[in-house]
C-alpha cells in the first residue's frame, strides 16, 4: 500500500506524509477522531466559517514542522531521519488529547486534567502499540530530549503549533488580524546553544506575529460572544453532571455517560480504562444530548439546552473592574421570581469569571533574537516597537454573563 500521501490542505496546498510510520498514526483511531473536534469549540456562533477541526490544525503544524527542519538543515544543523520522523510526531500528536469542543469544556468533562496530560497519556499508549517507535517523539514532547531546540519547535512562544493556529483560525474567521508570515518567520529560524532563534532580520515578521496574537484573543478566542456560548456549554454540562449524580436518568451516549456519572481528578482517570473510554468522546456526543435534553422535565437544563440550540446566547459584561454586587444580587433575585427557581440553580443564569490574555511572556521561554554581531537578545529588549514590552504584560478582566431576559427593566 502506498502510504506516501499528499493531502490538500486550505492553507498551505499541498501536504506530504512524510513516513509510513506518519501515516500510521494519522490513520489510528485516536487521532481520526480529530476530525470530529472542532479546533474553536464554539466560535462558529460568531464566526460561521471557523468549522475547523484538530485534524486540519495537526496535519498544517506537521508541514509547518517539515519546513522548519529543512530550514534548520540547510543552515547547517545536523539532524538525523530518526529525529526529524520523531519530531514530526511530537507535532502531529501535540492536541490528540482534546476533548469535545477543544477548550471549551476542558476540565468539565474531566476535572484537573489538561489536554497536555492526556495527550501524553495517548501517545504513550500509542508507543505501546507500536512497539516502542514514538519514545523519542514522547521524548522531545515531554521536553527530556538532549537536543532541547527540538522540544522548543513543538512548544514554546514561537513554535508550529501556534504558526500554524493563527493563520488557520484567521483564514476559517475571516479575522485578517491574525495573518502572519509563517514562511518568513521559519526561513528566519536558526539555533543557538541549543535554543530556537529568529535571526535579527525576522524581528519585524516576529513582531507583527505577538500583535496578531493579542488581536485574535480579543477578537476571536476571547470575543464575548465566543465566551458567551462556551459558558453556557459548561453550564449545561454542569447541570446534566448534576442530576445524574442526583440519580436522575438522562439521555447520553454510552462515553458522554461514563463521565457524567463520575467526578474524576487526574489521578482517578489514569487507571481502570477511562482513557480509553474518553477517546470515544467527540462533539457529537455533546450535541446529541444537547438537543435532546432541551425537552428535559427540568426547567434549567431544558432552558440551557433550548438557548443552546436557538442561539440565545448569555449577555456577556467584560469588565475591568468586578461586576457590581448589587447588580448580581438583583439579576439572581429576578431570575428566581422569573423562572420560578432557587437561588442556587439561579447560579445557571447569573455568574461572574475571569480572562486572561497574554500575547507574549518574558522569561517563559523567551523568544530569542540573533543578532549580527552572535549575541541573543529577548524580543522585547530588541525590538524597537515600544509597545511590545507592555504586550507582554497580562491583561486581566471580569466578566459577568446572564441570560439575556433577565435584564434589569425587561
Amino acid at each position: 500500500m502506498n502510504k506516501k500521501k499528499i493531502i490538500n490542505d486550505p492553507v498551505y496546498g499541498f501536504i506530504t506524509i512524510p513516513t509510513e510510520l506518519v501515516f500510521d498514526l494519522i490513520e489510528h483511531p485516536y487521532f481520526q477522531r480529530l476530525r470530529y473536534i472542532k479546533q474553536l469549540g464554539m466560535t462558529h456562533l460568531v464566526y460561521p466559517g471557523a468549522l475547523h477541526t484538530r485534524f486540519h490544525h495537526a496535519l498544517g503544524a506537521m508541514h509547518l514542522m517539515k519546513m522548519a527542519i529543512e530550514t534548520l538543515r540547510g543552515k547547517g544543523h545536523m539532524i538525523s531521519a530518526e529525529e526529524e520522523e520523531a519530531v514530526t510526531i511530537a507535532i502531529l500528536l501535540h492536541d490528540v488529547g482534546h476533548g469535545p469542543f477543544s477548550h471549551a469544556l476542558e476540565n468539565t468533562i474531566v476535572k484537573g486534567v489538561s489536554h497536555e496530560d492526556i495527550s501524553i497519556m495517548l501517545m504513550n499508549k500509542l508507543n505501546e502499540q507500536f512497539n516502542g517507535r514514538l519514545s523519542m517523539a514522547i521524548n522531545i514532547f515531554k521536553d527530556i530530549y538532549q537536543r532541547r531546540f527540538l522540544h522548543q519547535l513543538v512548544s514554546s512562544q514561537l513554535d508550529m503549533d501556534r504558526l500554524d493556529y493563527l493563520n488557520r483560525d484567521s483564514f476559517f474567521t475571516g479575522v485578517s488580524e491574525g495573518v502572519i508570515s509563517s514562511d518568513r518567520i521559519i526561513k528566519m529560524l536558526n539555533v543557538k546553544d541549543d535554543n530556537v532563534v529568529i535571526e535579527e532580520k525576522g524581528i519585524y515578521s516576529v513582531e507583527k506575529f505577538i500583535i496578531a496574537r493579542r488581536l485574535m484573543y480579543w477578537q476571536v478566542y476571547l470575543h464575548k460572544t465566543v465566551i458567551a456560548a462556551e459558558q453556557l456549554l459548561v453550564k449545561i454540562l454542569e447541570r446534566g453532571r448534576e442530576l445524574v449524580l442526583r440519580g436522575e436518568k438522562l439521555f447520553a451516549t454510552p462515553a458522554l455517560n461514563h463521565f457524567l456519572t463520575r467526578e474524576l481528578v487526574k489521578e482517578e482517570f489514569i487507571q481502570d480504562g477511562h482513557l480509553e473510554i474518553f477517546t470515544r468522546l467527540d462533539d457529537t456526543d455533546i450535541l446529541s444530548a444537547v438537543k435532546i435534553w432541551a425537552h428535559n422535565d427540568d426547567f434549567v437544563l431544558a432552558k440551557l439546552c433550548g438557548d443552546f440550540v436557538h442561539r440565545k446566547l448569555f449577555h456577556v459584561d467584560i469588565t475591568n473592574e468586578p461586576a457590581d454586587e448589587q447588580l448580581v444580587a438583583d439579576l439572581i433575585a429576578n431570575a428566581i421570581e422569573k423562572y420560578g427557581i432557587t437561588k442556587t440553580e439561579a447560579g445557571y443564569f447569573v455568574f461572574t469569571d475571569a480572562i486572561r490574555n497574554n500575547a507574549y511572556r518574558v522569561g517563559d521561554g523567551n523568544i530569542g533574537v540573533l543578532m549580527k554581531d552572535g549575541t541573543i537578545k529577548d524580543i522585547a529588549a530588541a525590538s524597537d516597537y515600544s509597545n511590545l514590552e507592555a504586550l507582554a504584560k497580562t491583561i486581566e478582566k471580569n466578566i459577568l454573563c446572564y441570560s439575556k431576559d433577565l435584564i434589569i427593566g425587561d
